[in-house]
């Protein structure tokens, strides 16, 4: 099934975020990698691209695994979760609509 992880960065986090980046993308291109991957990406503090020292507010991640149990423990295990990027990571289940 299809999860979506939504993860809600704490206050700064740019600095969390730049240093544990090429560990976190590794895990997202392992996933893809698997065919598991639909979407990811991070949501700019600001309305732009690139937010510069505005940052980031948080992440989605929309991947496929077996169970709400495993997207639990693979979220658990993200470098950001570690380097305390995440305030808050919530889980749902994700049905598709649309496009077909």
């Amino acid at each position: 099934m299809w999860f979506a992880i939504l993860g809600t960065d704490v206050a700064d986090s740019l600095e969390k975020r730049k240093g544990v980046r090429p560990a976190h993308i590794a895990r997202l291109q392992a996933l893809l990698d698997e065919g598991r991957l639909f979407v990811a990406g991070a949501f700019p503090a600001i309305e732009s691209e690139d937010p510069g020292p505005a940052g980031f507010s948080g992440s989605l991640i929309l991947a496929e695994f077996p169970s709400l149990a495993e997207a639990r423990a693979w979220a658990d295990a993200d470098p950001y979760v570690a380097a305390g990027v995440y305030a808050e990571v919530q889980i749902k289940p994700f049905r598709k609509a649309l496009p077909v």
